[in-house]
């Protein structure tokens, strides 16, 4: 078993981070090649691992699989008993429903909150298109927790692939001290308890760019 994961830089490769919260959801030993971002090779040496010249990129006995949402099934799929999705059908319908929401949507929250966690300043004004997508994501939240958290802090109770998904927004959230509903807040902050979450987290704040 062999699995290494190309990522981009910790601080603000929101991307690469779901793919590492899930890769570390299955408890696997891994092995991992960061590729500096925003520089005038970047491209080319994402190109010698990656089809589309962008990561995340997961590479594999089975072959290369990229694509976040494409990573999270393959190992959802091979890692069965890590139980990456909940267990339940509809709850398991509602995960994957969220997963896909956020990997296809909220284009006005990533366009004028992007992630850098070693930001911590509000903007003067939140736009009112991005706010309509942070409003979208509470009430997300919001369902998942009243319906199926209650065995646990994260959306599902305990933590899965809805939670990898959602991290990076979690981590905008807080980077911009953007004040929030009790539950959601509650929420963001549980994201940042998680182990896994605050590896990254720490590296990030390490990372040293050019």
């Amino acid at each position: 078993m062999s699995l290494t994961l190309i990522i981009g830089d910790k601080t603000y490769s929101s991307w690469s981070l779901r793919a590492t919260l899930a890769v570390e959801l299955t408890g696997a030993v891994y092995d991992e090649q960061l590729i500096a971002l925003n520089r005038p090779d970047t491209r080319a040496q994402i190109l010698q691992h990656s089809p589309t010249g962008k990561v995340p990129l997961l590479i594999s006995e089975d072959g290369p699989v990229w694509d976040s949402l494409a990573i999270a099934e393959y190992l959802a799929e091979r890692f069965v008993d890590a139980q990456l999705w909940p267990q339940a059908r509809d709850a398991r319908a509602l995960a994957r429903s969220a997963c896909a929401e956020m990997h296809s949507g909220f284009v006005a929250l990533r366009t004028h909150l992007p992630m850098d966690l070693k930001r911590n300043q509000a903007l003067a004004e939140i736009p009112a298109d991005a706010m309509a997508d942070i409003q979208r994501i509470c009430a997300l939240w919001a369902e998942c927790r009243q319906r199926f958290g209650h065995g646990g802090a994260f959306l599902f109770g305990q933590p899965c692939l809805a939670d990898a998904f959602f991290a990076p927004v979690a981590a905008r959230l807080r980077s911009y001290q953007v004040v929030l509903p009790a539950e959601a807040a509650a929420y963001v902050e549980a994201t940042y308890q998680w182990s896994a979450f605050q590896r990254w987290y720490q590296a990030a704040l390490e990372e040293h760019l050019a």
